[in-house]
């Protein structure tokens, strides 16, 4: 065995400890492997018993020599990576929603602009809507017409009516 896969019994107990204290079946998997690979086990006998190809068991080392134990037992899965948190978003919205409860149009390129401004850096239109669709908001447009209006003929014919009935 290479002298940089020698694993003190600090580290091999370490390992062992976080192994027992961990509850994701992940991280369990990767634990594992690392266990049998620091008490001599080869990378393919490790991966054979871990699941994993054996070129993993060797970066899953390098990662621990690097990085220490935390990036392997850790979840390295990201997720939700959101530019503010729900009640920056919030306070941002403020003077938009003030605006629009006083019956005013709010474009979403405003919203796009102040957003933008505030994490220092390009959004796309997408992500505004879905802070709007977070916080509540929805996409209210003006009817062009009324849906119950009387039609064009109607309307002439009411207004010969009405020049009618005033002479």
């Amino acid at each position: 065995m290479a002298s940089r896969y020698k694993f003190s019994e600090e580290e091999i107990k370490a390992i062992e400890q976080r192994r027992k204290a961990n509850k994701d079946k992940r991280a369990e998997a990767r634990l594992k492997a690392l266990e049998l690979r620091a008490k001599g086990a080869s990378a393919k006998k490790a991966a054979e018993a871990a699941g994993f190809h054996a070129a993993y068991i060797t970066q899953l080392v390098a990662k621990y020599r690097e990085h220490g134990l935390e990036a392997i037992s850790g979840n390295h899965y990201g997720g939700n990576h959101r530019n503010m948190s729900a009640a920056e978003e919030a306070k941002l919205l403020v003077p938009f929603k003030a605006r629009a409860e006083k019956g005013e149009l709010v474009e979403i390129s405003e919203i796009a602009k102040a957003y933008q401004s505030a994490v220092d850096h390009p959004v796309s239109r997408g992500q505004i809507y879905a802070v709007l669709h977070r916080h509540g908001w929805r996409k209210v447009m003006p009817r062009s017409k009324h849906p119950k209006k009387a039609s064009d003929e109607e309307v002439e014919a009411s207004k010969k009516l009405t020049q009618q009935s005033r002479s």
